[in-house]
């Protein structure tokens, strides 16, 4: 599956693979500067790696909250990380419209947790040819997603992966269930742990999410021991000042050691 992604290095090192970059695309100074620190330490660390930012943020609280710069600017700001770093991308869409237009711009598309099950938006993500990542929606159970699975391989597209960001524990918290790993596996796909989404705090009074970074790390450990094949994380040098889910998002400076203590945890196991 990840030689079919382009721009794609390190795919015979053994690691995990790595879906990491910020919740959305704030600036072009930011986006890139994300960009190249995440392919310096990836690079170095010999893990496969796929740059990550939404171009637009369609799933909000609020209505003033932040959604994107435009959809043109950041995806040409996204087509621009590519080009620079030869790294391969990965955006979320939305609406089924939205998969032929992000389709030009990025080599992953991303099907957002809360629209797991719309048929016309997996469909048009299958019909661009692109590898589709399928995020498991908070209130499904991981043998359910062979549905979504099985829209995406019946519109002709084979180059599936799932990914699992928690579940729903009560109105204003998530809970990893590891058990999910085995089941999403029988589809025979990549499965990821979103290992920052995961310990988001959804429903807050306040309309802004809350979040446990300080569990990143662990939550990041467990996933690679019971053998999860990739890991996504949203990463930003200062994610209090970040413009959306900066509460749940691992700050810049401790991605490297976190990735150096999971690579020994997988080499171990």
């Amino acid at each position: 599956m990840l030689s079919k992604i382009p721009h794609i290095k390190n795919t015979d090192s053994g690691n995990f693979f790595l879906l990491a970059g910020p919740c959305v695309v704030e600036s072009e100074e930011m986006t890139m500067g994300i960009a190249k620190r995440v392919q310096e330490i990836t690079d170095r660390l010999k893990i496969p790696f796929i740059f990550k930012a939404s171009y637009r943020k369609a799933n909000r609280s609020r209505i003033d909250s932040f959604t994107g710069i435009g959809d043109e600017n950041a995806l040409n700001i996204l087509a621009k990380v590519r080009e620079t770093f030869k790294v391969p991308i990965v955006t979320d869409i939305h609406e089924s419209d939205d998969a032929a237009i992000a389709a030009k711009y990025v080599d992953v598309l991303q099907i957002p947790a809360f629209l797991c099950r719309q048929t016309e938006l997996l469909l048009a993500a299958a019909a661009t040819g692109k590898v589709v990542n399928i995020k498991k929606g908070q209130f499904l159970s991981g043998d359910s997603m062979k549905f979504a699975v099985d829209k995406v391989r019946n519109a002709g597209n084979e180059n599936v992966m799932l990914t699992e960001r928690g579940s729903m524990f009560g109105y204003q918290d998530l809970i990893v269930d590891y058990r999910q790993v085995v089941d999403m596996k029988k589809n025979n796909v990549p499965v990821i742990l979103d290992i920052t989404h995961s310990l988001q705090q959804p429903n807050q009074t306040t309309g802004v999410t809350g979040g446990r970074p300080d569990m990143i790390e662990l939550i990041a450990k467990a996933g690679i021991a019971v053998g999860f094949d990739g890991l996504f994380v949203e990463t930003h040098p200062d994610p209090k000042n970040a413009k959306s889910d900066g509460a749940n998002m691992l700050h810049l400076d401790h991605l490297e050691g976190m990735l150096e203590k999971l690579i020994r945890i997988r080499k171990a196991i």
